[in-house]
């Protein structure tokens, strides 16, 4: 191919696998990413290694794990030095831009809390991490009418819907782009919640009257699940509709063949599963961590194909690399799994057929105790231990549910995972402890300053460019 592919990823939060038809969810219709994954190659393995905003965008990015960029909780300032895929593309003469969603910066939390919410940002340079278009804001849920920050220190509001406002930005930079490459995400907030209005109301028509839940809903959660799910399915609709607009604009542009689509998400949501609360992560369920994955790539994906490869959040931006041509920097701690998805079933990277999954704070934006655990995602089976003493292993192929807790009653395959889970561990020096002992990690202005391996230079260092090569 002589002129090198551009990548667009639309990227939505919280969007978990099992609520899209394509892993059997009946109660909506989701044409636009059925038609991507009949044009592409669909990931039915992809995981969320830490199923919370921060952590795993930070995985996105940069292709290590929280215990190498001390992103434990949200709300954390990424440090300088830190080389992430668009610096990576960057470097390559693409074009790189980043429409919606951040949350690598604090933005300003803690004020983000107060109501109304207003406009925040995240400065420009580092801070970045080498996107040069941007149309972003770190973290709000004003969904109709919402807020994005420029290139200077003022906002200006999307018109309508989130969606629809972030789309035009995105289309805006691909009509700027002119012959060159570009790497564009686009990083809605939806299908997240909101303290405001969730979507427009034409989506809630286009659900069922009545709305049904799965098994692993117990009786007391169901009515708040029921009135979340309705929301939720709402906003994936929206979603929906998004990526077909974008599909019909690369189209439209004659840019689709040489343009590597990629659908995915920085983790799910319980929906009341398991009894934890509906909005809630954070917790080693497929509710939580098991995310949609598609990649289309005409000509060179397979079409209407699956890959049911384990993928973990830090082998996207290997992968992406590997996809498009570029080299893979030196700093990846995750799995370039491209050859799989052109097909390759014996690849080496093959062999990388588990997720290391793990949660550290019980709440999201400070570090309190209470929720720790750690554990080992496969294509089969999920094995978790909490600090408290909890162990769970559940087998995803008799119980995809995860309702039938076996820790106890399967002792081969117990200490099988109980022993990949250690070599993980190892590996990012990771120790299941109080989140509260790594507070130290962060300094008085939540930038990251110790990870597991030890004291880190200033956190505005510069990165260490010869890694890209």
């Amino acid at each position: 191919m002589s002129k090198r592919p551009n990548v667009v990823v639309l990227f939505p939060d919280q969007l978990r696998a099992q609520s899209l038809p394509l892993f059997g969810e009946t109660q909506i219709d989701t044409p636009h990413i059925n038609r991507l994954a009949s044009e592409g190659t669909l990931l039915t393995q992809a995981v969320s290694n830490c199923p919370v905003c921060t952590p795993a965008r930070a995985m996105l990015l940069t292709g290590r794990y929280p215990q190498t960029t001390g992103h434990l909780i949200n709300t954390t300032r990424t440090r300088h030095s830190e080389i992430s895929i668009g610096d990576a593309f960057a470097h390559q003469g693409y074009k790189t831009a980043w429409v919606g969603k951040w949350h690598l910066h604090t933005g300003l939390w803690p004020a983000l809390d107060r109501m109304p919410q207003h406009p925040d940002w995240v400065p420009e340079g580092r801070d970045r991490l080498g996107f040069d278009y941007w149309r972003a804001y770190n973290q709000h849920m004003v969904y109709f009418d919402g807020f994005v920050h420029k290139d200077d220190w003022n906002y200006e509001r999307w018109d309508g819907y989130e969606t629809d406002g972030l789309l035009n930005y995105g289309k805006e930079f691909m009509d700027s782009a002119g012959d060159d490459p570009f790497l564009l995400f686009l990083s809605p907030h939806q299908p997240h919640f909101t303290p405001f209005t969730f979507a427009p109301e034409s989506y809630y028509h286009r659900l069922p009257a009545t709305l049904t839940l799965p098994d692993n809903v117990p009786e007391h959660k169901r009515e708040s699940s029921l009135d979340m799910y309705r929301h939720y399915l709402a906003m994936i609709l929206a979603v929906d509709d998004m990526l077909g607009n974008l599909l019909d604009y690369l189209d439209a542009k004659g840019l689709a063949n040489n343009t590597i689509v990629v659908f995915a998400s920085d983790h799910g949501t319980q929906g009341g599963a398991q009894g934890v609360n509906p909005w809630s992560k954070k917790n080693p369920y497929d509710a939580s961590i098991h995310i949609p994955g598609i990649v289309r790539f005409p000509g060179q994906v397979a079409a209407g194909e699956r890959c049911d490869n384990i993928l973990s959040m830090v082998d996207w931006f290997p992968t992406l690399c590997g996809l498009a041509g570029i080299p893979v920097p030196r700093s990846i701690e995750g799995t370039n799994k491209a050859s799989l998805i052109l097909g390759n079933a014996d690849d080496p990277s093959a062999n990388d057929d588990s997720a290391f999954i793990m949660n550290f704070s019980k709440w999201f934006d400070w570090f309190q105790d209470g929720a720790e655990w750690r554990g080992v995602r496969t294509s089969t089976h999920t094995y978790a231990e909490w600090l408290n003493g909890k162990i769970e292993l559940y087998d995803l192929q008799t119980d995809p549910l995860q309702m039938h807790n076996l820790a106890g009653a399967s002792r081969t395959v117990e200490g099988h995972m109980q022993q990949r889970l250690r070599e993980h561990q190892a590996k990012r020096q990771d120790e299941l402890v109080n989140c509260t002992d790594w507070k130290h990690w962060l300094d008085n202005q939540r930038r990251v300053v110790r990870n597991a391996f030890g004291e880190l230079s200033h956190p505005d260092s510069e990165p260490d460019w010869s890694l890209l090569h």
